[in-house]
């Protein structure tokens, strides 16, 4: 992954030198009930201020994955403005074979294994897949017990009682959610819409999207997709994933492959789930007009010219997830609250100027001039270092 990215931005007349330099990698192998665990921390550039980006817990982690990641947090805070560097986390695990118990234990070793690296004014951890408020209330409780004092400000994306905010639950979602709607006045009527990924991100999106009277006509989750022509209700998918565990067996729908969604003839496809999902082998077959990147690198940089709908970049259609981060850190730091709306309202202004900008400038080249955009704000702040 990371090598097709060198050769993209090779291609792109990118700083690859800057781009291709981590600042720090460090890796601990966390042992648990006999059983040990290869655990990452991984910061990319920090030139525009703390490092900032989630921790995931996923049997599939490996130090390049985390490596990517680190690097696209870098370009995506940069791209939003905000005075952040990148960075990533990542647990080798398999979340389904663990207890609660071994949950919180695995969670809270993470946090004490990284604790140096941690702080509100030096990285700053969020959750990613297969990690939430609750794993970030046990990772605050164990790095402020170890260095003894209380900092909420170090974690993000926390339960409202210990520090978080209600809408960064949902930020990530919100974010893509206005970009469709931005989306939804190009196009001049409510666009069809197909999300692979039925967590957090896209769970949450094709609520919003219910709710604003969209029709989401397919969703999946790793087992595989239902999908519906007239219209699903997402709610109620929803509510069955969460009783069930799985949409496997949701009744009334057409049960296809999540290859099989991503190639659905739908105005804005939304792959919400894992990186690479587009491939060069797929990538002719998509569709939609629209493609909507609420995961992070969900098209292979070798396969972003075979598709023929416009993309919009994952450093921008998913930023609404560190723009919520962002606010609640800014209200941590500094005790003053705001409303959920005025929240909303800041995040989508962010979100709409960058994306109106960026369309302005050419549709078909959004995550080429996102790049541009990205690099040169980091090249200036390390120039300003140096």
């Amino acid at each position: 992954m990371i090598e097709k990215f060198r050769k993209r931005f090779e291609e792109l007349g990118l700083n690859t030198q800057l781009l291709m330099n981590w600042k720090t990698v460090r890796s601990a192998v966390i042992e648990m009930d006999g059983q040990k665990y290869q655990a990452y921390r991984i910061i990319h550039n920090d030139a525009l201020g703390p490092s900032k980006g989630g921790i995931r817990f996923h049997p599939d982690v490996n130090e390049e994955e985390v490596k990517f990641l680190a690097m696209t947090m870098s370009l995506k805070n940069s791209l939003m403005g905000l005075p952040y560097g990148g960075a990533k986390g990542g647990l080798k695990v398999d979340p389904k074979t663990l207890t609660r118990e071994q949950y919180k234990k695995l969670s809270k070793k993470y946090a004490v294994a990284f604790h140096d690296m941690f702080g509100p004014w030096k990285d700053i951890p969020a959750p990613d897949v297969n990690t939430n408020p609750q794993v970030m209330a046990w990772m605050l409780d164990a790095y402020e017990r170890v260095t003894n004092t209380h900092a909420p400000a170090t974690f993000t994306g926390k339960p409202i009682e210990l520090g978080g905010i209600p809408l960064r639950q949902y930020s990530t979602s919100y974010g893509g959610f206005v970009i469709i709607e931005e989306i939804r006045k190009i196009e001049g009527k409510a666009p069809t819409v197909a999300i692979q990924g039925a967590g957090n991100a896209g769970g949450n999106l094709a609520r919003l999207l219910q709710e604003a009277g969209y029709k989401v006509v397919a969703i999946s989750d790793s087992k595989g997709a239902i999908y519906q022509p007239e219209g699903l209700d997402a709610q109620k998918v929803l509510d069955y994933k969460k009783e069930h565990k799985t949409l496997a067996d949701y009744p009334g729908t057409q049960h296809i492959s999540n290859e099989e969604l991503l190639t659905l003839d739908v105005d804005i496809l939304v792959p919400a789930a894992l990186e690479n999902q587009i491939t060069t082998k797929n990538a002719e077959d998509v569709k939609a007009r629209w493609i909507v990147e609420l995961a992070n690198g969900p098209i292979a940089p070798d396969a972003d010219d075979l598709v023929k709908g416009t993309i919009v970049p994952d450093i921008l259609a998913n930023s609404g997830g560190v723009i919520g981060s962002y606010l609640e850190w800014t209200y941590n730091l500094s005790g003053n609250f705001h409303s959920e709306e005025a929240m909303k309202e800041k995040l989508a202004s962010l979100v709409l100027k960058v994306f109106k900008e960026l369309y302005a400038q050419d549709p078909k080249k959004m995550r080429e001039n996102a790049l541009r955009k990205a690099v040169e704000r980091i090249e200036k702040a390390e120039k300003l270092r140096c």
